[in-house]
């Protein structure tokens, strides 16, 4: 194999002519042969004992040799790129062949190259740290939801109050007459959760239990069903119980209830401890996200659109790749919310640019630090994948190559000396907040007399070059993972 010419077609984009041996291209056509001729039916033969010439004077000459330009051409183009001292990112195109037959086979092929790169001033930029203290507020509310998750529902006979859960019969009634679905029994609603039509709880609270008595609401214009769209109506309520939450009480008792302290004291120092904990993290994301946002502004190139395209296609993999572990595949997805793979494509397309400057101006930013990475190193984060992913190290090496590892090695250490060199000050922490109120639980859902849930379509969460300029060691370890099972 051996490349014949390069020639530059337009920026970033190189049209090479290659040529492959009679030697080699007739070793692809044989192990085509090797591979299909077990299917080939051929007369006075038993199935797939074929020799290979009976074939060809059957089916012709070049009967094997698609699969064999298919079978080569990888290679081939992998081989000419590296003679030509290239780097590509973008699967080829505008494939040619040329010549082919006993005497081998050429062909050309234009590929997409790393863009040139220029990059300004990475060392001092600023960035701002949000506040990591964990306010009492902060470990009350935290404190409260535990409280929630331990409550329990009480009976109660006095007259109900917002929040209460009332056990009622209903049925709904338009100019006198009944409508479908405006019926139930023994429904249970919490009170202000809001989740009839408006107006009708209000009128709920101040009830006894026992009473019966009337609600005069009107359908809202926009209600699902048509033929009560605006319409006035009444519903008919005879009230059977009432029931409200009753929150443990705050004492050590309660502690030791809900974990392994004795003391109240302790779960709060707890609680801080794991809310500062986050906030950290949070702190962490916030202020790499200043500074990666800056890299992208002072990053001067000119992206090829191929490139592009590979980072949108390796996101659509990763997304789809999530939904499966979700249970779900893309084409109920789609279904579900009503895009479309051209939709998603568009709407991944900013989030791939982004992610591809992000991985040029730190390549870039590698290349002027003469960051290089260890062999140590390199093993060190095969075992921490191996462990990570719980599978075996040399299952890891086998899915992901050693320069795809030691490229992503290198663009964090350079993130890492963007951030000890940034400039971090300290954002100045928010005034104390009231203490927010106990999130409700959700109560028992009913087809009748409810607002319509509505139904968006939401965007998708935000992936075919050899090494793809932005993809992570994390996302390729995935495909490991499979591989190991």
């Amino acid at each position: 194999m051996a490349l014949l010419s390069k020639t530059e077609v337009k920026a970033c984009e190189y049209k090479l002519e290659i040529e492959v041996s009679a030697v080699d291209f007739d070793a692809a056509v044989a192990k085509v042969f090797a591979k299909k001729s077990k299917t080939i039916q051929v007369p006075g033969w038993r199935k797939g004992k074929a020799p290979r010439k009976i074939i060809e004077n059957m089916y012709g000459k070049g009967v094997f040799y698609e699969d064999a330009i298919n079978e080569i051409a990888p290679e081939a183009i992998e081989a000419a790129v590296k003679e030509a001292g290239l780097e590509q990112v973008a699967p080829g195109k505008d494939f040619d062949v040329t010549e082919i037959g006993e005497d081998g086979l050429k062909f050309s092929v234009v590929i997409t190259t790393k863009p040139d790169v220029a990059i300004g001033e990475y060392k001092g930029l600023s960035a701002a740290r949000p506040d990591e203290t964990a306010s009492a507020d902060d470990v009350n509310k935290e404190i409260d939801t535990m409280r929630e998750r331990n409550s329990r529902m009480v009976e109660v006979s006095r007259k109900s109050k917002k929040g209460d859960t009332a056990t009622f019969d209903f049925e709904g009634f338009v100019d006198d007459v009944a409508f479908e679905g405006g019926k139930a029994e023994n429904y249970e609603l919490e009170l202000g959760s809001n989740q009839f039509i408006p107006g009708f709880e209000e009128q709920m609270i101040g009830k006894g239990v026992g009473d019966e008595f009337d609600v005069n609401v009107k359908f809202p214009e926009e209600y699902h069903a048509e033929n009560l769209k605006g319409k006035d109506a009444i519903f008919k309520i005879k009230l059977h119980g009432l029931k409200t939450k009753e929150l443990p009480a705050l004492d050590d008792e309660f502690a030791k209830d809900v974990s392994t302290f004795d003391t109240l004291e302790e779960l709060k120092a707890d609680t801080k401890k794991n809310i500062e904990e986050r906030l950290k993290k949070t702190a962490d994301n916030a202020v790499d996200k200043e500074l990666t946002d800056k890299l992208k502004d002072i990053l001067t190139v000119e992206l090829p659109d191929a490139m592009i395209d590979v980072r949108v296609n390796q996101n659509m993999q990763n997304f789809a790749q999530r939904l499966q572990m979700q249970g779900m595949n893309m084409d109920d997805y789609m279904k579900h919310t009503g895009m479309t793979a051209e939709k998603m494509m568009e709407e991944f397309r900013p989030m791939a640019i982004d992610e591809v400057k992000l991985r040029l101006a730190l390549e870039k930013i590698a290349e002027l630090e003469k960051i290089e990475i260890s062999a140590d190193e390199i093993n060190a984060e095969y075992e921490h994948l191996a462990e990570a992913y719980k599978t075996d190290v040399e299952k890891i090496k086998a899915a992901i190559d050693e320069d795809e590892v030691k490229s992503d090695m290198v663009v964090g250490k350079a993130m890492e000396l963007v951030r000890e060199n940034a400039k971090i000050g300290a954002v100045k922490a928010p005034a104390a907040k009231k203490p927010a109120t106990a999130a409700k639980p959700v109560a028992a859902k009913s087809t009748a007399a409810k607002k319509p849930a509505a139904t968006t379509a939401k965007k998708p969460a935000a992936s075919a070059a050899k090494k793809p300029t932005a993809k992570s060691t994390a996302a390729k370890t995935k495909t490991a993972e499979k591989k190991s099972d």
